[in-house]
């Protein structure tokens, strides 16, 4: 039977992060990918923006790590070719009865050490976006957009030159002890592990659970998002990225509009929970609910101004109703001593993804060295 240093389970671009991160240090590292291709789930479905770390709680792994993982993710994609721009974002009030709101999530930006924060007025607004309508916004140079599905691919290839295995159509079906090791059976076959990461992003709760893991008390409730695209020739609507204040409850950061690398528009996501992790696309709102969504920011837009785009899927940690905004779990396993667990990799993973590696690295290096 293969025996490997590090298995990864979940080739997105956490796994693919730790993959690439892990090759460099041992020989024998696998990521085990259930899909025919890596980032195929929320890696590459998502709004692709390199986040500044303005929304997190002060102290919290999602603030640290956002905040180290954007400087880190910029100079990763300035070094291997990865297709991205900092543009930086406006965060809106639509109204006065807002502008509280919006000081306050200024103030947990400087909290977590965003730099570069500034409050600007309604004309300012209108200066650099001149179709948002707003009575103040807070302007966030550091934020910028990725090709995330590039992005991925970077860091696989990375685990790959350093001799890593990226195996996909893996998806895994039993998990067990075996002496001090990891048996992992999946689809492609049977390996054990002297480290196994769970990295499974949707499924990490599951895959916790097949290894009878404690961990698999962080359950794991889908929450997707739709977005739509404003065609072509309305896509002067929109300079940059544009967003709205967060859901108060933490549920998502609102429907925003991202203007892309390809030179489009993209509005949303939605958030509404899901019963099932594989469904992109039963009961998808209209195009009028994204029109309504946008218009307080956006009052131009149209429903013929709007196409359909794809959707993505959260890994939330928080059950509907209440407070939702929860933070990543990233720890060894309580009774498996060669297990680290990455559970409720949400947004802002992809732009933490750098900093997510180098922090899991340090519990992988006590399990080996």
């Amino acid at each position: 039977m293969d025996r490997a240093n590090v298995v990864i389970i979940g080739g997105g671009v956490v796994g693919c992060a730790i993959a690439a991160a892990a090759s460099a240090e041992w020989s024998d590292v696998f990521v085990l990918e259930q899909m025919p291709k890596i980032g195929m789930g929320a890696s590459s479905r998502n709004s692709g923006v390199i986040h500044s770390g303005l929304y997190y709680t002060p102290g919290s792994l999602k603030a640290r790590l956002c905040v180290r993982g954007s400087e880190m993710t910029y100079k990763f994609c300035e070094a291997h070719g990865v297709p991205h721009r900092k543009t930086g974002k406006l965060v809106v009030a639509t109204s006065k009865e807002q502008e509280p709101t919006l000081e306050k999530l200024m103030e947990t930006g400087r909290k977590n050490g965003v730099e570069g924060l500034r409050m600007i007025d309604a004309a300012a607004i209108r200066k650099r976006e001149p179709h948002i309508a707003g009575t103040a916004a807070i302007e966030v140079p550091s934020t910028g957009i990725v090709s995330s599905e590039e992005l991925v691919k970077a860091y696989a290839r990375i685990a790959s030159d350093h001799g890593g295995d990226i195996v996909t159509r893996a998806k895994v079906r039993r998990l067990e002890r075996a002496g001090g090791l990891m048996r992992v059976t999946s689809d492609a076959g049977e390996i054990e592990a002297r480290c196994l990461v769970n990295s499974a992003g949707l499924f990490a709760d599951e895959v916790a659970a097949l290894m009878g893991s404690p961990m698999a008390k962080h359950r794991i409730y889908p929450v997707r998002g739709e977005y739509c695209e404003i065609v072509r020739s309305r896509s002067d609507l929109v300079r940059g990225l544009v967003y709205p204040l967060p859901h108060a409850e933490g549920l998502s950061l609102g429907v925003h509009l991202t203007k892309t690398l390809w030179g489009g528009v993209l509005v949303g996501p939605t958030a509404h929970y899901i019963a099932d992790k594989n469904d992109y696309e039963s009961n998808r709102p209209p195009v009028e609910d994204f029109v309504r969504m946008a218009q307080p920011m956006l009052p131009e837009i149209r429903a013929e101004d709007l196409v359909p785009a794809y959707t993505g899927i959260r890994a939330k940690l928080a059950p509907p109703g209440g407070h939702h905004a929860t933070d990543f779990v990233i720890e060894k396993d309580t009774q498996l001593a060669n297990v680290v667990h990455l559970i409720g990799m949400e947004s802002p993973a992809l732009t933490s993804a750098g900093a997510i590696a180098e922090y899991a690295m340090e519990m992988i290096g006590e399990i080996l060295n």
